[in-house]
Order: structure tokens, then C-alpha cells, then sequence
């Protein structure tokens, strides 16, 4: 049984196939199972087993186990799936061999950030340094950190697009910079186990997503919106819905991670997400006209013409240059997809 809709496990690996042979009896350590990219990684590798015979193994590290199995207890029966209960700040090691590392781990949570920022700080880089010290003990050939766009900080008026040289990043002084000098942090100390351990770490900057598993309770603004369609309730923001943002369909993330994961350069980042921007206020329309009866929108303040848009809309040149890979859902096929497997699994 698979709780994702087989076209996108099926499109997954018919764009990531070239991943297949270096997963082949993968032994895989896994942080942050339990959330969005996790489900998606977890069902893929669900998928693959049983398609293709590869025979992946995986460890998720896990806070509770029985809380995995009550949310996916298709997967906690999978044989290939086993779990550590620990705290990814000071989990014991397992003695298993692995072969690969996708550290996932620490909450993108607004509520976090803002009430207690040490925690998220902590979490994020005293996480890392331990996933790090366990990957370099166990001689992993390939580790993957999946960072985010929140290292580059406030994005400029004058980019468009932000690449991965951009080296201006998050003001310390402001207190919710916690979770992008975490992430920074993370990054930096991966180089270092990189340069100095030559640990094979790929990182993956990522920006912001849509699909199946996404909250639709919490801060990200396409949930919300998805959240109200499904309840036929009016879409409000309390904004004037001019800043920018780009969304990656979770299959296409997939096929993202993976090719990362197994073909990325050691030592390199790679913006992951989509680089077509669209504002707060089209966004709204879009899934506001998604659902019979079309919903209506409200918006609660006027742009001011004199202030500048925000944005967060990363250019995936790099990504598609040096990895061939691309974005192959569009936005309302994503939202529609989204929207359906919400449906069917209420």
C-alpha cells in the first residue's frame, strides 16, 4: 500500500532512475523521518523497494517511535524500515554500517523561531554536529544536508532570482534569524567535516514546497490557502499579498534530493525549489479557482506602490546545469494534486 498517488512515485523514479543503481542495497541513516521531506523520502524508498528490487534499508532517527507508527503504520510494518528513538542533539550511535546519510532533522517552525529561539538554534546546530561525527565514524559515501533559502537572509529588491553566491546572509541581531544562522551554521560545519574529514556532503538550500503531507495548519501561506479550499472558506491575508514566492511540487523535490543525494558534487550547495515566481495575491486566485464553487478572496491591506515587493524565489540554474534537472509539475497541477489527496484522505 502507498499513501502517496502512484503517478508521483512512478514520476519520481522515471526522472530520478539514474539513482537507482547507486541505491542498490543502500543502508540509509535518516534524521527528520517524520516530517514533509521525510514521508516523501520514506514512501519513495517504499517504492523503489517494491518496484525494483533495490533492497534499500533505512534507520529513522525519531523522537517516538509509536508516534511514527500511529502517523504511517503502512511504513512502520515495512521490513526495510527500522527506527532509533533518540535526540538528534545527543543520540547514541548505532553500530550498523550505512552507507548514506540524509540529515532532515529541525522543524521549520515560525512559532519556534519566534518563542524560543536557543532551542531552534541548538536543535539545528548541535543536530548537525552530531549527525556529522556519526556519518564520519561510519564512513558514509554520500551525506545529504537539506539546508534552506533562509541562510541568504532577507532577500535583495534588486535580485530576482537568488543564486547560491550570494554571500550576504541573516542579520544575527533580529531574534527570529534563528532558524537561518542554524541552518548557515549547519552548513558551514558540514563544510568543515568536507574539508577536513573529506566527509562526501552535498547540501540542498530549500525554499518552499507544495503537495501531499504539507501542513495546511501552520505558517506556510500555499497551506493555508489549500486548508481553506478544502473547507470552502473564504481565503483572507492580512497583507497586501505582494511578496513573491516560488513553489516545487514534493515529487519534483524527490527527484531533487535524490539526484543530490547520488550524483551532486561533494563540498557543493544547490538551491532546491522552483524559480517562477508568483505573488501572495495571485496565489490565492490560483487555488481559490481550484475548487466548484471558486472561493473568494480577501485582501486586507493596499500595496504601497513605493515599497518594494519581498521576495523568496531562488534561480535553480546550478541545479539544472550540473544536475539536468528541472521543474516538471506546474503550480496548478501541483495544487490540484495536493488538494485531491487531501480529499481522499480525510
Amino acid at each position: 500500500m502507498f499513501y502517496l498517488p502512484t503517478e508521483d512515485l512512478e514520476h519520481i523514479w522515471k526522472k530520478a532512475n539514474r539513482c537507482l543503481p547507486e541505491l542498490m542495497n543502500a543502508k540509509i541513516f535518516m534524521t527528520g523521518a517524520t516530517g514533509f521531506f521525510g514521508q516523501w523520502l520514506l514512501e519513495s524508498v517504499h517504492y523503489a523497494n517494491h518496484f525494483f528490487d533495490t533492497k534499500i534499508e533505512v534507520l529513522a532517527l525519531t523522537r517516538s517511535a509509536s508516534g511514527f507508527i500511529k502517523k504511517s503504520p503502512h511504513l512502520a510494518q515495512a521490513l526495510w524500515l527500522n527506527f532509533l528513538e533518540g535526540d538528534v542533539r545527543h543520540f547514541s550511535f548505532p553500530q550498523n554500517e550505512f552507507t548514506h546519510v540524509i540529515h532532515a532533522a529541525t522543524d521549520a517552525s515560525a512559532a519556534l523561531n519566534q518563542a524560543n529561539p536557543m532551542l531552534m538554534l541548538d536543535t539545528t546546530f548541535l543536530g548537525t554536529r552530531r549527525v556529522l561525527e556519526f556519518a564520519k565514524q561510519a564512513q558514509v559515501k554520500s551525506f545529504l544536508l537539506t539546508s534552506s533559502g533562509a541562510v541568504y537572509g532577507k532577500q535583495p529588491d534588486d535580485i530576482e532570482n537568488i543564486t547560491e553566491s550570494y554571500t550576504d546572509a541573516e542579520n544575527p541581531i533580529e531574534q527570529n534569524s534563528a532558524y537561518g544562522m542554524g541552518k548557515l551554521a549547519a552548513e558551514y560545519l558540514s563544510l568543515l567535516y568536507f574539508q577536513q574529514y573529506k566527509l562526501p556532503v552535498k547540501i540542498a538550500r530549500c525554499f518552499a514546497f507544495v503537495g501531499p503531507h504539507l501542513p495546511l495548519d501552520t505558517h506556510f501561506a500555499i497551506g493555508n490557502f489549500i486548508s481553506n479550499a478544502l473547507n470552502q472558506e473564504q481565503i483572507s491575508i492580512a497583507g497586501d499579498g505582494s511578496p513573491y514566492r516560488s513553489y516545487l511540487y514534493a515529487a519534483d523535490l524527490m527527484i531533487w534530493l535524490w539526484t543530490i543525494l547520488c550524483h551532486g558534487t561533494s563540498g557543493r550547495s544547490y538551491n532546491v525549489g522552483s524559480d517562477q515566481a508568483i505573488n501572495i495575491a495571485d496565489l490565492a486566485q490560483l487555488v481559490a479557482v481550484s475548487v466548484t464553487p471558486s472561493l473568494a478572496v480577501n485582501i486586507a491591506q493596499i500595496k504601497n506602490p513605493n515599497v518594494s515587493a519581498q521576495r523568496y524565489v531562488p534561480s535553480t540554474e546550478r541545479a539544472k546545469q550540473e544536475l539536468d534537472l528541472d521543474l516538471w509539475v506546474d503550480l496548478p497541477t501541483a495544487i490540484h494534486r495536493t488538494i485531491n489527496w487531501n480529499r481522499s484522505s480525510r
